[in-house]
């Protein structure tokens, strides 16, 4: 399924959305490819972090950093973020998101997870998450809105979820 938004960001510049579901990112060239979020199931119920310097809610996730690959850019965000462990993932799809300025692109990454604790989260080490909750998928408008990109994300997830 294939989703196109336009959105216009603080500085003013739009940015074309096109979401894409995949069941693989190996046809993606990596140096494009910038942050990966992802859906975390706990006992069927959805974790998400609150982002205390934006004051909202969200699914976890965050910057590839250099030297690391996919897998392992989602178990250290996961980690740091929520203090959960992933217990097994799947490729949900990706955004590649344009700059209509210029025409330069990223591609960012959404996945599935089941995730365990590893304890109590206390913080986040680079600060941006400062609390998680754990909530039902179906309800996840309640604590945010990524428009119909987002409603598809969350949706798959629920229909892929079993074949974690």
């Amino acid at each position: 399924m294939k989703i196109i938004e336009n959105i216009t960001w603080g500085d003013g510049v739009e940015y074309i959305f096109e979401y894409m579901d995949s069941d693989s990112f190996d046809e993606l060239e990596y140096s494009h490819c910038r942050q990966v979020y992802a859906v975390c199931l706990f006992n069927d119920r959805m974790v998400i972090g609150f982002r205390g310097a934006k004051k909202k809610w969200g699914l976890i996730g965050g910057t590839i950093e250099e030297g690391e690959n996919f897998e392992q850019t989602l178990r250290r965000e996961i980690q740091e973020e929520s203090n959960m462990e992933i217990v097994n993932f799947i490729p949900l799809g990706y955004q590649k998101v344009t700059n209509t300025q210029d025409g330069s692109f990223i591609y960012q990454l959404r996945y599935l997870c089941s995730v365990r604790p590893f304890g109590p989260f206390i913080s986040d080490p680079a600060g941006s998450i400062t609390e998680i909750t754990l909530i039902e998928p179906e309800e996840y408008r309640q604590y945010f809105d990524y428009g119909e990109i987002g409603e598809r994300i969350v949706n798959r997830a629920l229909e892929l979820k079993n074949k974690l």
